[in-house]
């Protein structure tokens, strides 16, 4: 790449720039731009590795000089901002000095037939990228995000994902009704109700649904279950974490397929 096809930018008023800081700091930025920010070498890597071709390569000037040409040669365009201003911009306390601007991948269609995980208002960002990293794990590769859960795309969740969004079919915004069109069986997770998890083999393939984090799964969608679990804790603990539940579930599943 020649230097001419290089852009240097030192102005937080230049419109990129402005773009930029929308997409790393604002949870719906992405769905009024069509594409997303990803902040740090291992979400870049990610994103290489599933064969996706960065919109903008971006480097801070300090590192810009230290940049291997992998990372950035298979970009469609290539900015190098000022130090100041990748700091401005970055959602992380040491910034990670280089990120990539991808073009938001078109929304899948539903699968019926395939291993899901569904989110019922599940809101806390980190909660929502754990369990996107445990679905990618264990063979959920449909993941179907209910109106009212965490967007999926939001800076917050890309990071708690570490590369799983990329190997993913993700649609959310969906109505519950949109669910009557799969075709494998609905399990609900429960802290208080339901059959211990150890104790039966759940169905594989299945939609696990997972619910709010307080509120759990709706009783209207709970309704709707062919199975309702819940996890033994001889600990005593009131009830887990949503993404630990997540992953110890979709673990289950996982293991009794290969059984």
């Amino acid at each position: 790449m020649t230097s001419d096809a290089i852009t240097h930018i030192s102005s937080r008023d230049n419109a990129f720039v402005k773009g930029l800081r929308r997409l790393s700091q604002d949870n719906a930025a992405y769905r009024r731009q069509g594409q997303v920010w990803l902040e740090g070498d291992h979400l870049c890597r990610a994103a290489l590795a599933r064969g996706l071709r960065p919109a903008t390569a971006v480097f801070a000037e300090s590192f810009w000089p230290q940049a291997p040409e992998a990372w950035w040669q298979g970009a469609a365009r290539t900015v190098v901002l000022a130090d100041a201003l990748f700091a401005e911009i970055s959602g992380l306390e040491s910034p990670a000095r280089m990120g990539y601007v991808l073009d938001l991948p078109a929304a899948p269609v539903l699968q019926p037939g395939v291993a899901s995980v569904v989110l019922d208002r599940v809101q806390d960002a980190g909660n929502v990228g754990s369990i996107l990293r445990s679905a990618a794990a264990f063979g959920f590769r449909q993941v179907l995000a209910l109106k009212g859960t965490a967007a999926l795309w939001a800076p917050k969740v890309l990071r708690a994902g570490m590369g799983a969004h990329f190997g993913l079919q993700l649609i959310e915004g969906l109505d519950a009704d949109a669910l009557q069109a799969l075709q494998v069986p609905l399990v609900v997770t429960s802290s208080h109700q339901g059959s211990f998890l150890h104790e039966q083999a759940p169905p594989m393939p299945c939609a696990w649904v997972l619910g709010h984090e307080g509120q759990g799964v709706a009783p209207d969608l709970a309704a709707r279950a062919a199975m309702a679990v819940r996890i033994a804790q001889p600990g005593g603990e009131e009830s887990l974490n949503v993404a630990a539940a997540a992953a110890i579930c979709l673990h289950a599943s996982a293991s009794a397929a290969l059984a």
